[in-house]
């Protein structure tokens, strides 16, 4: 029940504070260890395929074995101290894992860029995805806002609540450890081919599951905010399979459907030109507006999350007592 209790918490704290610019953060402490020991392992092990695959593995089990350890142990020690003071680093945990305002921010940071000009928009849009904003047109800045919106819903809220809502804090961190892996080193490129194809694969199976719950509860948000919620599953029937990622479409199909647009498309990375399909249909021309939409869904989506995740684990804490 402390568990549920901190989690709830930890959402809420979350949804009126954000990140704080001042404040210490633990996944930049992540991030910041998964640079150190890249560096290491990259000295130690040698340039070849088979050499960095290991490498690689050696990267995950370091970090995200740290990153469940410390704060499994913090909490312990803290524990036996008081049950109080447990249960208050849990729930500060909790909201320091959650980021879904931060995902608010940096839509409303996007559309107030774009409403003074497009380079203003290109910019502030450049901080948050990963392909090359230089050449977007208007309706290629909001497209790429609301994919990001929509695909992270899993990954920066309602997938970290699931493991919270299992395991705590400890198995948070554990999993925004393996999502963090996987945003730093799981790309398909010469650097990374092969260094973080470990970490990328585990990112996909950790994400399998969350990424469908995350699509169903945007399709119940959807019909609650007035959306159009049978063609949200209609399209996420239809595309969900439409990216190279087995769970990034998942949502974003959902939230294409639900706003009648259309949403993926080629798109350049690193300089080269990367072929992929559409997801959606182009019902309607993409507005600034939709980025608002993709930010009510996704916290309609969390919510109905929330509630379920809360109530099925109050449900088995009842019957395993």
């Amino acid at each position: 029940m402390t568990i549920v209790l901190s989690v709830l918490i930890g959402f809420c704290l979350d949804c009126l504070f954000g990140d704080p610019a001042n404040l210490w953060h633990p996944i930049c402490a992540i991030g910041k260890l998964i640079s150190k020991t890249e560096a290491l392992l990259r000295r130690v092990f040698p340039s070849t395929p088979n050499a960095l695959l290991i490498a690689g593995i050696l990267l995950w089990f370091i970090v995200c074995g740290l990153s469940f350890l410390i704060p499994l142990i913090v909490l312990y020690l803290l524990f036996r101290i008081h049950p109080a003071l447990a249960f208050i680093a849990n729930t500060f945990f909790c909201y320091q894992i959650f980021a879904r305002k931060c995902l608010a921010d940096a839509g409303k940071d996007v559309y107030t860029a774009l409403a003074r000009s497009l380079d203003d928009g290109r910019k502030a849009v450049s901080m948050y995805v990963g392909r090359d904003t230089q050449a977007l047109d208007e309706t290629g800045v909001i497209k790429a806002t609301v994919e990001t919106i929509a695909e992270n819903t899993t990954d920066g809220v309602i997938a970290p609540m699931i493991f919270m809502l299992i395991g705590g804090a400890p198995l948070g961190f554990l999993y925004k450890a393996v999502n963090t892996l996987d945003s730093m080193v799981g790309y398909h490129n010469d650097k990374y081919e092969y260094f973080g194809r470990f970490s990328a694969k585990v990112d996909d199976i950790f994400n399998f599951i969350p990424a469908r719950i995350s699509a169903i509860c945007m399709i119940a948000a959807a019909g609650m905010l007035h959306f159009d919620n049978r063609n949200a599953l209609r399209i996420f029937r239809r595309d969900r399979k439409n990216h190279k990622s087995p769970n990034s479409a998942q949502t974003e199909s959902v939230c294409a459907g639900a706003l009648h647009i259309q949403l993926a498309g080629d798109a350049v990375y690193f300089g080269k030109k990367m072929e992929k399909p559409f997801i959606g249909d182009p019902d309607r021309p993409i507005t600034r507006n939709d980025i608002a939409y993709a930010e009510r869904l996704m916290t309609g989506a969390s919510l109905i999350m929330l509630a379920l995740g809360t109530a099925i684990r109050i449900a088995c804490t009842v019957n395993l007592l």
